[in-house]
This record gives structure tokens, sequence and C-alpha cells, in this order.
């Protein structure tokens, strides 16, 4: 039967489980760009955090000491994953996507109304990391949940492309971080915050913006219905008891775990250092970048990684997700020197142009990593088991790179990075090459 013409426009309406996609994108989206950018504006922030929060003489020590706060909410992280995991597996996606969501918006806020060092002393250092740990816990929630909740609403021949929008808006919300980092950058030193007027307290800004948004990220998800793999096990009676238990019971869960743990091992070099570290590490004495250049070479990159996932994902579906993730962590590893040269040599159009050839490659991970490991996994334990592997590897190669890097580059030079690339890119590529390929086939309800 075909659907009745529209009378203004002569053409046929959505058909409403387009609508509904459309909605599910939409909350996913929404969710994933306001948890980013709660967790991304802290690396942003760093040295303002740094001037703020920690009374050290070394304005190295007190950065490092923020990215150490940084790595410390990473460990927090695969708890979160295997709370909402459990939860998410035996209540539903839907609702521990809406309690991640508030509790990430409601830890950013704070980190932007705590007094500072000068007001109130240790404890502030103390209540900014602890407030940090939060946001860890949040996100540790948030990513498995979220991939899960997209893939398993998406049509099956377009689950790549669809989960891929996700990762785009988490890329927007690593450059809206930028912009607005960027846009403050002439208060975000120490002369003028110590100097006092409006610079004294505009740091807080950024964090402040978490409220509005997490107000409307809980306003979308709240309105979506939950995924009809999760709903269809839970008619039928299907749910796990002890999903996390179930995902250690047997040797197939077994591997794909440490197949979730190891894949992404190129996120520590792509996620944390190419975009997170890269405007500390170019505003180094080695560069010499202005916090204004440095932003705007990482924006150009963030520009350049957002065009480039939805086609990478869309690829994916035709031609696998081992093909598309292989061939991205060969070309890093070929390329990631040469593009590190290219931004050492403190030209801001070469370090443009490194940077954006990084983040084009890293596109060819970021878009597939997470609709591949959701393929790994039946309903039952898949938010569990996903979250726990990924997380954990989050935590071991993510969220230390920016403290790896900021202790090992006046040690080991400028190269560090692009050394952490090319390793991190040839244990994403081992371990890549055991999976059995998953894209053409229907999501799994159980073994």
């Amino acid at each position: 039967m075909t659907n009745a013409l529209t009378p203004d426009t002569g053409t046929a309406p959505p058909a409403p489980e387009t609508t509904k996609v459309r909605k599910v994108v939409l909350a996913g989206c929404v969710g994933i760009f306001v948890e980013l950018y709660d967790n991304g504006i802290f690396a942003f922030m760093a040295t303002a955090l740094a001037i703020v929060f920690f009374d050290v003489s070394k304005s190295s020590d007190a950065l490092m000491l923020v990215f150490a706060g940084y790595a410390i909410s990473f460990f927090i992280r695969p708890l979160g994953a295997v709370v909402c995991g459990i939860l998410g597996d035996r209540i539903g996606r839907q609702k521990m996507l809406v309690f991640v969501i508030m509790l990430i918006s409601v830890a950013t806020a704070g980190i932007g109304l705590l007094p500072t060092y000068q007001a109130i002393g240790i404890a502030a250092p103390a209540l900014l990391i602890l407030l940090r740990i939060m946001q860890g816990f949040s996100v540790g929630g948030e990513a498995a949940g979220a991939m899960t909740f997209l893939a398993e609403h998406a049509p099956d021949n377009k689950r790549g492309r669809i989960t891929s929008y996700a990762q785009i808006a988490s890329f927007l919300a690593l450059l809206t971080g930028t912009l607005v980092a960027f846009a403050m950058s002439p208060w975000l030193n120490e002369a003028a915050i110590d100097g006092g007027g409006v610079a004294s307290w505009a740091w807080r800004v950024p964090f402040l913006v978490a409220i509005p948004m997490g107000i409307a990220g809980w306003y979308i998800r709240r309105a979506i219905s939950d995924t009809p793999n999760f709903e269809k096990l839970k008619a039928e009676g299907g749910l796990s008891r002890n999903p996390l238990k179930e995902a250690f019971a047997t040797p197939e869960h077994r591997k794909a775990m440490l197949l979730a743990l190891f894949i992404p091992l190129m996120n520590g070099s792509g996620y944390y250092v190419l975009f997170s570290y890269m405007p500390t590490f170019l505003k180094g004495e080695s560069i010499g970048f202005s916090t204004g250049t440095a932003l705007l070479v990482t924006a150009a990159s963030l520009v350049a990684i957002c065009i480039a996932i939805p086609f990478m994902g869309a690829l994916s579906d035709r031609i696998g997700r081992k093909n598309v993730i292989a061939g991205a962590a060969a070309a890093m590893a070929v390329a990631g020197i040469p593009c590190y040269a290219l931004i050492a040599t403190g030209n801001v159009a070469l370090a443009v142009l490194g940077a954006c050839v990084m983040a084009v490659i890293f596109a060819g991970h970021t878009a597939v990593i997470h609709i591949l490991i959701v393929e790994l996994f039946p309903t039952r334990v898949r938010y569990s088991a996903y979250g726990l592997g990924y997380n954990i590897s989050s935590a071991l190669f993510g969220g230390t790179a920016p403290l790896l890097m900021t202790w090992l580059i006046p040690h080991f030079g400028i190269y560090v990075p692009a050394y952490y690339a090319v390793i991190t890119a040839i244990g994403t590529l081992i371990a890549v090459s055991t999976i059995t390929d998953r894209a053409h086939e229907p999501l799994r309800d159980t073994l």
C-alpha cells in the first residue's frame, strides 16, 4: 500500500519506522554531544584549571597534576561501565542513558561553581578530582549504552552509518569545546585570572554551559522508547540475571572482551592525543604556538574528521568493519611519524595539514570501532561486556595518554606522540586481524 500524499508538497510523508530511527539518532547524538563536551572541556581548560586549583610554583607541575586528575577519572570508567552495563542489560538501555546524562551535567556544572584554591585551599583540588571522577563514571556508562542503543534500533544494512553519526557528535563536542576555549583564550592565563574582573571568573562559563545542555539531553532521551532487541528479549523472558558473570562464562565471550580491550588501542593516540592533548602539545616550548593558534589547528582537524566519519561508517556497511579498521591502522602506522614531522615544523599551514591527514586516517577507526564491538556480543550481555572491555582499554591507553605525553616529551622529545600513534596502530591492526566480521549479519540476542 502506498502512503497518502501530503497536501502541501505532494510527496509521501516519512514512514513511521524512518521517523522513529531519526528520533533515536537524535537522542543518541545529543546525549553523546553533551557527554563528550562535558568530558572534553576539562582537557581544553587544563591551563586555567592548573592556575585556579593548584598551588604549585612551576606551571608544568600544575599542568601535570591536572592531567593526573584527567587520568584518574578514566580508572573509574570501568566501574561506571559495570554498574550501568548490568542495569542496562537488566532494566533497559534508555533508563541508564537518561541517568548518565544527568550525572555528568551535574558534575560538570559543579566544576564551574567550585571555589578556588585561594578561597578554600586543598579542598579545591580535592573537590575538582571528585567531580572529575563523577564525570568518568558517567562516561563509562555512556559510550557502550549509546552505541548499543543506536545499533539495536538501526536497520541491519545501515548499522555502520547510523552509529557513526554518534561519533560525529562526539567530535563536534570536542570542536565546540575547542572553539569555546579559543574564544576565551585571552582570559586563560595567569596574569588575566589573577588580575580580577571578568577574567577571574570567565573560565567557569564553559563548565556552566553543561546546565542547559544537560536539560536538553534529558528531555530528548526520556521521550524515546527502548530498543526492539531489548524489548523482544524482555517479552520472551530472556534477559540475563547476571550479565557480567555470563560475559565471563564462555570462551567466545571472553575472547570478545579481550578484543574489545585491544582493538581500541588506536583510540589512545587518536582521540586522546591527537585531539584532547593536541592544544597543550602545540603550546609547548618546542613548538610554541599561541593558545589561539593551537586551538585553531585542533579545530581544523576536528572539521576534517567530522566530514570523513560518515563515509567511513557507510563504507564499513559495504566492505565490512574489519577491512576499514585494518586499513586505518595500517595507514596510521605509516603516516604517523611524517604527519607529526609536519606539525613539529612550527609552521601553521603544515601543522594543519599534518593534523588533518591524521584525522582523516583516524576516522576509519573511530567511525567503526563501536559498531564492531557491538556486533561481538549478544543482546543479553552486550551493554555490560562491551562497556567493561572498551572502558578498561580507554583507562589504560587513552586517559593516561595526556599525562604520559606531558611526562615523556621533556625527556625524549616531541616525537613521542608520533611513536605512540604508530605503536597503538600496530596493536589495533594485530587485534582486528583475529576477528570474525559480523557486519552483514543481524545482531544476535543470544548465543
